[in-house]
């Protein structure tokens, strides 16, 4: 039962991965709005919380605790509002998304680097530094595109992703939970001997 979930979860992702790579833009926007749902629900639940918790906190952190729940509460309103705008608003908040995904990646590079170049001594620091380099060069990649590639961005991103993680939960679940039956291991070793 647990493999045939794991192989089928796999085959699903794979086939959204497929998906999300032959309509990037359609991916984006989906993923732009479960960003603005997630920040309005986090709004949301850090307002509750907070009020719930007021008495065991201390009054600043009380505050500033609401202050950014209301931030999560003001950028996930926007993000939906502006989708339910109509579509030159909507691109207007995938792009962005996807500018802030290419600052994270150069900053998440560079800082990548600078660890890998600090721990040389240790062995595989090189697949630090590549992993750096291949980030600092996508997020240059990301930063240098105009609006309509932009688009394309988050898509392309979370389909890689998923064509990724349905090979591994397909493998896994072939892998894992082979066909063996008690004793099969003493009998074909018995029999190669």
């Amino acid at each position: 039962m647990l493999k045939s979930f794991s192989i089928a979860e796999g085959v699903l992702l794979l086939v959204l991965g497929l998906l999300a790579l032959i309509f990037p833009v359609v991916a984006s926007f989906g993923v732009t709005a479960v960003v603005g749902i997630a920040f309005l629900v986090g709004g949301i639940v850090g307002w509750i919380n907070n009020i719930f918790r007021r008495q065991g906190l201390k009054g600043w952190l009380v505050f500033w605790r609401l202050v950014v729940s209301t931030l999560f509460l003001v950028a996930g309103g926007t993000i939906l509002k502006q989708f339910a705008e109509g579509g030159v608003p909507a691109a207007t908040q995938v792009a962005a998304l996807s500018v802030a995904i290419g600052i994270v990646f150069l900053v998440e590079g560079i800082v990548a680097i600078f660890a890998a170049l600090s721990h040389r001594n240790i062995q595989g620091w090189g697949w630090g530094l590549t992993n750096g380099v291949v980030t600092l060069v996508l997020g240059v990649l990301i930063l240098s595109m105009k609006f309509w590639g932009l688009l394309s961005v988050l898509g392309i991103l979370v389909g890689v992703s998923f064509l990724f993680s349905g090979i591994d939960l397909i493998a896994f679940g072939s892998m894992l939970h082979g066909d063996k039956t008690p004793g099969s291991e003493h009998q074909s070793s018995a029999t190669a001997a």
